[in-house]
C-alpha cells in the first residue's frame, strides 16, 4: 500500500533497476576520461542502456515537445547520483543542452540532434551563462548580428557545460540591444563552427566546464531556436523542468552519504561500543536523515506539481532545489564528521561528495535567487 507521499511500484523498479546498472556498469567505465573532459564512453553506454531514451521520450521518432516527467527525470537523477555522479551529470548535462532543442526546435532541428543525443553518439551544451551575467540572465551581451542570411555572434560564454568539447550549444545570445530579457534569442550553434573556439576550466569538481569565445560566428536562419527575441522563454523552460532534479541529485548524494555514516557508525568501535551507541552520533544521524526525507518530500512534490500543469509553479520548485542543495551541503559535511580523518583522504567518497555538493547551491540559480523567487511569490496576489 502507498500513500499520496510514496513512489509507486513501477517507480520504486525504475530506481532500483538504474542503481543497479549503474553500479554494474556505467561505475568500470567512470574515471577512463582524462578529468575535466567528457567522457565519450560513458555517454556511449548511458545510450545503450536506455537511460538517454528515458530522458527523450519519442527521440527514436524524433519527436519534437516530447519530454519525460519532472518525476521520472528525477528518479533518473536521485538514483543515478547515490552510485556515480559522475554519470548523474553526464546524464543532466546532456539533458540541459538538448531539451531547449526538444521542446521549442523545428522538426528539423529536432531530427538532427536529438536521436544521436539518446543514442550517446551526439554531445549538447547549454549555453546561456557570461562572465557578467550569471544569475542574471537577462543581462546577456553575447551580440547576435544580423548578416543578410542569419547572424553572426560575437562575445564570450563561461562556465558551459561540455565546452568545448560538445557538437552542438543551445546559444542565447542578444539580437536586440537594451531589451533585456526580451530581446535574447536562442540558436543550435554546431560545434565545429568556423569562428567558435574554447578551453576548459579547471573546477573544484572536475566536471567537463569550459569557456567559449565567439569570433563573428556565422548562424544560418534555420538554426534559430524558437522564435526571435523569445529565447529567454525557451531558457526558462528548459531550467523549469529541471529545477527539482537539481534537488533530486542533492537529495542522491545526501542518501550515498548517510548510507556511509550509518555503515560507518555500526562497524566503528569506540570508547568501549559501536559509535552509533553515542547520543551525539545517533543524533547527528537521526537529523541527516529527517532533513533527506523532509528534501525529497519537497523535491517530488515540486516534480508532481510540474507534470500536473499547476500554476505558479516557481516557488514550489526553488524551495525544493534550496532545501535540497542545501540540505546535501549539510549532510555530507556531518557525515564526514562521523567518519573523522579518513574521509578527508583522497578518493574517499565522502571526500568526492564534499567537492561534488557546492555546486548545486550555486548552478541554475544560487540559493539566494531561489529564496528572491520565494520571497517575490510570497506578494504576488
Amino acid at each position: 500500500m502507498t500513500t499520496p507521499f510514496d513512489l509507486g511500484p513501477e517507480q520504486r523498479e525504475l530506481a532500483q533497476w538504474i542503481r543497479e546498472v549503474a553500479a554494474s556498469r556505467l561505475l568500470p567505465v567512470v574515471g577512463r576520461a582524462e578529468p575535466g573532459r567528457v567522457d565519450r564512453d560513458l555517454l556511449k553506454t548511458m545510450g545503450e542502456l536506455g537511460l538517454f531514451r528515458r530522458l527523450f521520450p519519442g527521440a527514436a521518432e524524433a519527436v519534437p515537445g516530447r519530454a519525460t516527467s519532472a518525476t521520472d527525470l528525477c528518479l533518473l537523477r536521485e538514483s543515478l547520483a547515490m552510485v556515480s555522479t559522475e554519470a548523474e551529470t553526464a546524464l543532466a548535462l546532456q539533458g540541459l543542452g538538448t531539451y531547449p532543442v526538444l521542446l521549442s526546435g523545428s522538426d528539423e532541428q529536432v531530427q538532427r540532434w536529438v536521436p544521436a543525443v539518446a543514442a550517446g553518439d551526439a554531445v549538447a551544451a547549454f549555453a546561456l551563462s557570461e562572465p557578467g551575467a550569471g544569475s542574471d540572465a537577462g543581462a546577456l551581451q553575447l551580440r547576435a548580428e544580423p548578416d543578410g542570411t542569419g547572424w553572426r555572434l560575437s562575445g564570450e560564454k563561461t562556465w558551459i557545460s561540455n565546452a568545448p568539447e560538445a557538437d552542438f550549444y543551445t546559444v542565447f545570445a542578444r539580437t536586440t540591444p537594451d531589451a533585456g530579457a526580451r530581446g535574447v534569442s536562442a540558436f543550435v550553434v554546431p560545434g565545429d563552427r568556423p569562428g567558435l573556439s574554447g578551453e576548459h576550466l579547471d573546477m573544484l569538481s572536475p566536471h567537463a566546464i569550459g569557456r567559449l569565445a565567439f569570433d563573428g560566428v556565422p548562424v544560418r536562419a534555420g538554426e534559430l531556436l524558437g522564435e526571435l527575441d523569445r529565447g529567454f522563454a525557451v531558457a526558462m523552460k528548459t531550467l523549469d523542468l529541471f529545477r527539482p532534479s537539481v534537488g533530486a541529485f542533492a537529495v542522491g548524494m545526501a542518501q550515498a552519504a548517510l548510507d556511509a555514516a550509518v555503515a560507518h557508525a555500526g562497524e566503528r568501535q569506540a570508547f568501549g561500543g559501536p559509535l552509533k551507541d553515542m547520543q551525539s552520533v545517533g543524533h547527528t544521524l537521526a537529523e541527516m536523515s529527517t532533513r533527506i526525507e523532509a528534501a525529497r518530500l519537497l523535491v517530488y512534490r515540486a516534480a508532481a506539481a510540474y507534470d500536473a500543469g499547476a500554476e505558479r509553479v516557481a516557488a514550489t520548485s526553488a524551495m525544493a532545489k534550496l532545501f535540497a542543495t542545501e540540505t546535501a551541503q549539510f549532510v555530507v559535511d556531518a557525515a564526514i564528521q562521523v567518519h573523522g580523518a579518513r574521509a578527508l583522504q583522497r578518493g574517499h567518497l565522502l571526500e568526492h561528495l564534499y567537492r561534488e555538493v557546492r555546486a548545486p547551491r550555486i548552478y541554475e540559480g544560487a540559493s539566494e535567487v531561489q529564496r528572491s523567487i520565494i520571497a517575490r511569490e510570497l506578494y504576488r496576489d
